[in-house]
C-alpha cells in the first residue's frame, strides 16, 4: 500500500467517524446527570489514590530514615565493640605510667612508652569516649558498680578501683567502686 493510499484510508475512517457519531448539539437533562455522577465518582477514585501516594511517600521517607538511623547505631556500636577490647590496653598503660619510677623518666624507650600511652588517650577520647566520673559522688547504680563497702559517708563512691567509660551516655563499662557503709572512718589508718 503506497502513502497516498494509507492516508485515503486514514481520512475516510475520520471522515466516517465524524459523520456517524456527531454528537447532538444540546445533551438530555438525564444524560447530564449519569455524567456528574461519573465525574464525582473519578473525582473520589483520584483523591483516594493522591492520598495512598502520600502515604506511600511518607512511609518511603520514614524508611530511609529509619535504615539510616539504623547504619550509624551499627556503625557506633562497632566502634563501642572496639572501645571494649582497647580499654584494658589503656587501663594497663595508664597503671604503667603512674608507677613509673621518677629515676627512669629520662630513657627514651620510657619517653616512648608515655608518647603511646599519650595517642591511645588521644584516640579514644576522639572517639567520643568519656571517663566516668565517680571518686567522691553519690553512687549511682547505672554508671557504678559496687565492688566493695569501707566505712565513710553513706552511698559516696570513696575510692575507683577501675575506671569506667561511656559513649554517648550510654554506659560501655562501669567504673568499679568502693562506697561508703556511713559509719566514721577509724583512725587506725592514721
Amino acid at each position: 500500500m503506497s502513502d497516498d493510499e494509507q492516508s485515503e484510508s486514514v481520512d475516510r475512517r475520520a471522515a466516517s467517524r465524524m459523520e456517524g457519531d456527531a454528537p447532538d448539539a444540546e445533551p438530555d437533562a438525564d444524560a447530564g446527570q449519569p455524567l456528574d455522577a461519573l465525574l464525582a465518582e473519578e473525582r473520589e477514585r483520584a483523591e483516594t489514590n493522591h492520598r495512598n501516594w502520600q502515604r506511600a511517600a511518607a512511609d518511603l521517607a520514614n524508611y530511609k530514615r529509619r535504615v539510616e538511623q539504623e547504619r550509624s547505631e551499627q556503625a557506633r556500636l562497632a566502634s563501642a565493640a572496639l572501645v571494649i577490647n582497647l580499654l584494658p590496653v589503656h587501663d594497663d598503660f595508664g597503671r604503667a605510667v603512674e608507677t613509673l619510677d621518677s629515676t627512669l623518666v629520662g630513657p627514651n624507650w620510657v619517653q616512648g612508652v608515655l608518647a603511646i600511652q599519650r595517642k591511645l588517650a588521644a584516640l579514644i577520647e576522639g572517639m567520643g569516649i568519656e571517663e566516668i566520673a565517680a571518686e567522691g559522688l553519690a553512687f549511682d547504680p547505672t554508671q557504678h558498680e559496687a565492688v566493695g563497702r569501707q566505712p565513710g559517708s553513706e552511698n559516696i563512691c570513696l575510692h575507683v578501683v577501675q575506671k569506667g567509660y561511656a559513649l554517648s551516655d550510654k554506659v560501655l563499662r562501669p567504673a568499679m567502686v568502693v562506697v561508703g557503709d556511713g559509719s566514721e572512718p577509724t583512725s587506725e589508718g592514721a
